[in-house]
């Protein structure tokens, strides 16, 4: 019987949806293990983690047991728990094959130590990736087509104050001379922290506490 080790993760908008939860997971991989005659050792999480990249606490230290063979296999609930990026997915991989650890995704019933499930692999990977990157195009789509409708696209964006709706913004008169100011500045060259001072000297009410380089940056760009 191997040693198998776990690993479970979960998004902040992920947290509500039925049947992903970090509680979900550990139970499918217990039962997994359970029915394969594999030893669980642990279950290492990560919770309101993003799969985007491997920057994650809890999958380095899943590596590390890999790579210093503390365990023979590796199980997860689904292949996108481990990442969301076929690139991150393949650089785990080819550790995991490097080592001979055994790696299982339950949803997707891939088993590494046959050669359907290494092909299977890829297949899955790229798919995951691809959810990915059409969900973010059609949230990128949806906040552009708020921002030319007026509409409160997150943070209310300094210059701008909510409608009695909610929804729509309002422009401040005074914020706006200050804005408009900062982008006849910004493209006749001046720096942020030149454009910080003619701000100040004319008493524009700051984005923030004060006028410093970084607010008038965030101004320009949030600024619909």
């Amino acid at each position: 019987m191997g040693k198998a080790g776990g690993y479970v993760r979960i998004s902040t908008d992920e947290q509500a949806r039925e049947g992903i939860s970090l509680e979900n997971q550990k139970a499918k991989i217990e039962t997994y293990c359970r029915l394969n005659d594999l030893d669980l050792v642990g279950i290492i999480e990560d919770g309101g983690r993003s799969g985007k990249d491997l920057n994650r606490e809890g999958v380095q230290c899943l590596l590390g047991l890999v790579e210093s063979r503390s365990i023979d296999a590796v199980v997860v609930y689904k292949l996108d728990r481990l990442s969301r990026r076929v690139k991150d997915t393949l650089t785990v991989m080819d550790l995991i094959d490097k080592m001979s650890v055994a790696f299982h995704s339950i949803t997707e019933k891939i088993d590494t130590m046959t050669a359907t499930g290494r092909f299977f692999l890829n297949i899955v990977a790229s798919m995951a990736q691809w959810e990915r990157d059409t969900i973010a195009e059609r949230t990128k789509d949806a906040l552009r087509l708020k921002i030319v409708k007026n509409e409160r696209a997150g943070q209310v964006p300094h210059g701008w104050r909510l409608a009695a709706d909610g929804r729509a913004l309002v422009a401040k008169a005074k914020e706006q001379r200050a804005i408009a100011l900062a982008r006849d500045l910004h493209g006749k060259g001046y720096s942020l922290r030149a454009i910080c001072h003619e701000l100040e000297k004319e008493s524009y009410e700051p984005a923030g506490r004060a006028w410093h380089p970084q607010s008038v940056k965030n101004t320009l760009r949030r600024a619909p």
